[in-house]
């Protein structure tokens, strides 16, 4: 069996991309710009080519047929539109990575299913991707053509930490701010509860629908089943750095109408500060073996190793640090007031 992945070496897709590399079974192909060379498995072969440009992608794939395709780089409605006329006819399944973001908010129940509602105002790019859903979708019940939708949640890997807030650059200076004592900023009082994935536990559900007939035409979430709340979260953070956190709890709304530039209302009221707890029978009838086997505890450590390690993952961010400074001092100063 034969697939292509467009992308391949995201937070999500290089885990897949590792694990299907390994099944004898298969035969992975990445479509992208040859930058993460370095990155994939010496059996896996790149095509490099910009999939914006059609003409050009339609002679690389020439005569190709593929088992399975993957777009891990389609945000629009314009690029699903753009995969639809591509692929229609050239692959048996075509998955789609949409988003669990995209339920609606405010939530009716913490307890996500398939089913839950699609309808997030906070942020556009839910938006976008329900959007994309809808168009597939269409196009499975009209021409056949065969998608599976898979929404993931918040997912991490090796190679940064999952926080709440953070800047332009990633987490690397929440957890600067935790070596250096200062405190750090947790939405709301920090007991919503969330669910994280490592990548590698993302993974296995996600070749276990590769390929799956059972998966034509349906939507799958795929997360862990551990919830922890955000205070939870950064406490296990802080220890596997082996220094002492200390929180500072800001109202979401108030992050988000100050943090505009980083999109503080969709990252928070469309998606972080709801608690949530997802339902994944769906997807273990249909990949019965699935099991997320990764603690947070355990993983996070992992992450933290590994970031240690490597200098060229500790992005420094003093825009964002400054902004934290200058939010906790607006509020420290306003409990002066009174």
């Amino acid at each position: 069996m034969n697939a292509l992945f467009i992308g391949g070496t995201g937070t999500i897709s290089s885990a897949i991309t590792r694990l299907i590399s390994q099944q004898p079974e298969w035969q992975l192909f990445l479509l992208n710009r040859g930058t993460h060379k370095d990155e994939t498995p010496a059996n896996v072969q790149t095509l490099i080519c910009d999939i914006n440009d059609e003409t050009a992608l339609q002679q690389c794939l020439q005569g190709m047929t593929f088992d399975v395709v993957c777009d891990f780089i389609c945000f629009t409605p314009e690029q699903a539109q753009r995969d639809i006329r591509l692929f229609q006819g050239i692959t048996k399944q075509f998955i789609f990575i949409s988003s669990a973001s995209a339920y609606q908010k405010p939530l009716a129940s913490p307890y996500i299913t398939e089913g839950t509602p699609l309808c997030n105002p906070h942020w556009e790019y839910s938006r976008n991707k329900i959007a994309c859903e809808e168009l597939f979708m269409r196009s499975y019940r009209d021409n056949g053509f065969p998608v599976t939708i898979v929404r993931p949640s918040h997912t991490y890997s090796e190679r940064a930490v999952p926080v709440a807030v953070h800047g332009a650059n990633g987490s690397w200076q929440v957890l600067k701010r935790m070596l250096e004592g200062k405190p750090v900023i947790i939405p709301g009082d920090g007991t919503t509860l969330w669910t994280l994935t490592h990548n590698s536990d993302f993974a296995k559900a996600f070749v276990g629908i590769m390929g799956n007939v059972h998966a034509i035409g349906e939507v799958f979430q795929i997360t862990g089943d551990e919830n922890l709340t955000w205070n939870q979260i950064h406490e296990l953070i802080a220890n596997a750095l082996g220094v002492e956190l200390h929180p500072y709890h800001v109202s979401s709304d108030f992050l988000a109408a100050v943090g505009s530039q980083y999109e503080l209302e969709g990252n928070l009221i469309g998606d972080k500060s709801n608690t949530v707890i997802f339902d994944n029978t769906k997807l273990k009838r249909a990949v019965p073996d699935f099991c997320a086997s990764i603690r947070f505890d355990q993983g996070v450590r992992t992450t933290i190793s590994h970031i240690l390690s490597h200098p060229e993952l500790q992005q420094p961010d003093p825009e964002f640090d400054l902004w934290c400074d200058n939010v906790i001092a607006t509020l420290e100063q306003a409990k002066k007031q009174f």
